[in-house]
């Protein structure tokens, strides 16, 4: 074996073992933070074992939510380390326009649009490359990342990790970021100022709910964090993910609402239907 490929041998064997150290002090780790909110989870705005929280900074903003899920483990973590299953998650989403596997089947090809019906040489395109980080036994991880997004947006991170509770139970953070520089804080600044200026998020600060661009993130994290509960509950049926989802954002109507049922299940039916095509075709 020549020196360059021993040296490149041992380092792939160092990442490796880095890699899965990562994913041994993770487990426990979220497992931590599964006891330190077990009172939040249990008593909380959403009547549901549910926690919300986001950060904002000069220029990044995250949000992430904790809950529990009625899924075993097992079930939960095999659902969501399938790409292709992410594409049936993603479109549930207002602005998700279409989404689907490009020339590797961890590449999602995403479009990313109004919250009405559009073609989608209107619509913004990302690409995102999935990854599962880790995968045992007790803990599960799995990330989507995009450079470059619509408005001056840029390093999108969405990130999902899990760890068991009990046998039918499912403890999982879901973290939703992304960047902007002075472009897409302009134009976050004018859609708050204007169409999105009653819009709130769900994190109380002396006794409001926050707004601005905190509130923003808070309400798509919240969104895919439903659009995953939906297409747990509703694998086979796109229908049914459709009009669980819906109906499950209205349960935030001051955050969430944004369109008529009708108009969303149309929409929806419509992109999916799309979805199982070239986007050029």
């Amino acid at each position: 074996m020549k020196p360059f490929s021993r040296i490149l041998l041992a380092l792939t064997a160092v990442l490796a073992l880095a890699n899965i150290a990562h994913a041994d002090d993770a487990g426990p780790a979220l497992k931590a933070k599964y006891q330190t909110l077990t009172d939040k989870l249990q008593h909380n705005a959403f009547n549901q074992p549910v926690y919300l929280e986001s950060v904002q900074t000069s220029s990044n903003l995250k949000g992430d939510v904790y809950a529990v899920v009625d899924q075993p483990f097992a079930t939960f973590a095999s659902a969501v380390n399938k790409p292709e299953n992410w594409c049936d998650i993603l479109i549930l989403h207002l602005n998700i326009k279409y989404c689907r596997a490009g020339s590797s089947a961890t590449d999602l090809l995403v479009y990313s649009g109004r919250k009405i019906e559009q073609p989608l040489k209107d619509a913004y395109k990302l690409q995102f490359a999935w990854h599962s980080d880790a995968s045992s036994a007790d803990y599960s991880k799995v990330s989507l990342q995009a450079g470059a997004g619509p408005m001056g947006t840029k390093d999108y991170h969405i990130v999902l990790e899990s760890v068991p509770v009990d046998a039918s139970h499912t403890f999982i953070h879901l973290s939703y970021a992304y960047g902007f520089g002075v472009s897409a804080r302009l134009a976050m600044q004018t859609y708050l100022s204007t169409v999105g200026s009653d819009k709130e998020g769900f994190t109380e600060v002396d006794g409001k709910p926050v707004g601005g661009v905190r509130g923003l993130v808070e309400r798509n994290t919240m969104r895919y964090y439903l659009a995953i509960a939906a297409y747990l509950k509703y694998p086979t049926s796109p229908e049914k993910r459709d009009a669980w989802w819906f109906d499950a954002t209205e349960h935030y109507p001051d955050q969430l609402h944004e369109v008529e049922k009708d108009d969303y299940m149309t929409m929806k039916r419509n992109e999916y239907k799309r979805q199982q095509s070239a986007p050029d075709a």
